[in-house]
């Protein structure tokens, strides 16, 4: 499609090739607003306590089936850059708050068709966007006097707020053992009113038995065991060395041959090479470690001297984890071998291998103030323990939030309805085109409690007027989807992180302004685009067609 524009004589004027694709105004507009609601129906169905799954499968055939909003729009293969704008969100909402990657879609989707509806009546998208910048604004200082501070170290609040975001999705049976896993998980590594759950919190997994086995270790759990079968499975109060170096021959930086003659010349070169094996392992007894933990490759023959030294040696060990090792054992990651001495030595209570197949593991336990904990995750089968995996994360997300923020609000649509009335009463004294903006906000928030109300087979209009109208005599009630009633959502335990609620505001309220922003979608070739700032990929026009 060729873009022209006329000039002052009426004759085109154009700028494009006929093989570039343009849509401009409400064409552009409708279309990636399509786009966007594609992506919040997309995961609709599975907000909320009683909910859907999605299963995803590869071109190879692998299966992920879960209701985890932010898993399934990461594994899609989402071309329409409006949708992937939506993605976005829900990977911002993701590496922010952890949890409500959901609703942030859902509400981005709503803002988007409520605009949409609003334009068709001839309100200008700069109207709209204003009021929405203001009701985006109310509701996050209204939030600030809504929340319930709490104290960060009860453990049955975090416990609360833990089960509220394990609930639907397929592991609420199991919430008591994951609950009490992830809040203690959260508690043990809690330094400076921080939690950094990507480095002090690993997980694995351990397939083939039942996830009330799941368990926490005070330490690191490694899918390793010992290089050689003789070599100490169990050693009470081992002296730990990381070595990040190999424990093999060093090879020259030139290439060179050695000629050997006789069988005396052959067992000469291997006895000297041995002396170079026997120097690195007795550098290693010197310093005191039974327990060699190394990121490199580990030759045969310094395996052999290690095991006659009674000394447990596995390796290439991750990076990730060898720093993990040293947070929780206090030792210190060696690169000169021969430089090794008993300062860099870390301990702990129990160094044991469990099973001796390829599954098998080594747990080092009982670290004496361990900055680092594991939580082992067993489930009949992978995908069991996978989708587990995710569940986990979510929890240990929405504690960590907690617990910095020592803040919560009431969930089941509660804070989503408050802060919708408030925004009503709102709108009339700004007056305007965007007192319809604040409005068309206040309903965008209510897509929440409806959406959960629905999916519970409830009827969705009904649900809303009742919660209305519970709410205006108590700002706490939201909606017990399992007996179809309005409740007091903080005696019913029910329970969310600020930080969740007000990121998804914050994200769905600049995506959406973002895509109302555009009403000129142009289509160039990747060479075309070489040459272009960033921040010009997207170009705004007005009425006219011109920039």
């Amino acid at each position: 499609m060729s873009a022209n524009y006329n000039n002052y004589s009426g004759q085109p004027v154009y700028i494009m090739g006929s093989d570039k694709q343009q849509t401009k105004g409400r064409d552009a507009v409708s279309m990636n607003i399509r786009a966007a609601k594609a992506v919040a129906t997309l995961v609709k169905t599975t907000l909320g306590p009683v909910s859907m799954d999605k299963m995803l499968v590869n071109q190879i055939g692998d299966v992920v089936i879960t209701n985890d909003g932010a898993t399934i729009l990461d594994e899609m293969d989402i071309e329409h850059p409006t949708a992937k704008m939506i993605v976005e969100v829900a990977r911002t909402q993701e590496d922010i708050a952890g949890d409500g990657t959901t609703s942030a879609a859902v509400l981005a989707g709503t803002l988007l068709e409520k605009a949409q509806e609003l334009m068709e009546q001839g309100v200008h998208p700069t109207s709209i966007l204003n009021g929405y910048r203001l009701a985006s604004e109310k509701a996050m200082s209204y939030l600030d006097e809504y929340k319930i501070d709490i104290d960060s170290s009860d453990v049955e609040i975090l416990k609360n707020i833990s089960n509220t975001s394990i609930t639907g999705k397929a592991s609420e049976s199991y919430s008591e053992t994951i609950s009490t896993i992830a809040v203690n998980a959260v508690l043990k590594v809690l330094e400076n009113g921080e939690v950094n759950i990507d480095d002090d919190i690993l997980i694995v997994q351990d397939k083939g038995q039942k996830i009330t086995d799941s368990e926490l270790v005070e330490g690191v759990v490694l899918t390793k065991k010992a290089l050689h079968p003789n070599m100490p499975k169990k050693i009470q109060n081992p002296k730990i060395a990381l070595i990040d170096t190999p424990l093999e021959v060093e090879k020259t930086g030139t290439e060179s041959k050695i000629q050997i003659k006789s069988a005396d010349q052959m067992e000469a070169f291997v006895k000297e090479e041995d002396k170079g094996f026997k120097k690195m392992v007795d550098a290693i007894v010197k310093s005191g470690a039974n327990a060699v933990f190394c990121s490199k490759g580990i030759d045969d023959n310094a395996v052999h001297y290690l095991q006659k030294n009674g000394i447990y040696a596995t390796r290439r060990v991750k990076e990730s984890e060898m720093k993990s090792l040293a947070r929780a054992t206090g030792a210190k990651l060696v690169r000169s071998l021969y430089e090794i001495d008993e300062t860099d030595i870390g301990s702990a209570g129990l160094l044991e291998q469990v099973g001796e197949s390829d599954d098998a593991k080594t747990f080092i336990k009982e670290c004496s103030n361990a900055k680092t904990v594991t939580i082992v995750l067993r489930g009949g089968t992978e995908h069991v323990t996978e989708n587990i995996e995710r569940v986990f994360d979510d929890a240990l997300h929405v504690i960590a939030s907690a617990v910095e923020d020592h803040e919560v609000v009431p969930g089941g649509g509660a804070s989503e309805i408050s802060t919708a009335n408030i925004l009503r009463s709102f709108a009339p004294s700004v007056g305007g085109r965007e007192q319809l903006a604040i409005t068309a906000f206040a309903d965008s928030l209510e897509i929440i409690p409806r959406t959960l109300a629905e999916n519970a087979g409830l009827d969705g209009t009904d649900m809303l007027i009742k919660l209305r109208s519970g709410s205006g005599k108590d700002k706490y009630v939201g909606l017990d989807v399992y007996e179809g009633k309005v409740v007091n959502m903080v005696e019913k335990g029910v329970l969310d992180p600020v930080r969740v609620k007000k990121q998804a505001i914050k994200s769905a309220s600049e995506a959406t302004a973002m895509v109302l922003r555009v009403d000129d979608v142009l289509r160039a070739d990747k060479k075309d685009m070489m040459n272009v700032k960033p921040e010009h990929n997207i170009h705004n026009y007005d009425a006219s067609g011109m920039m």
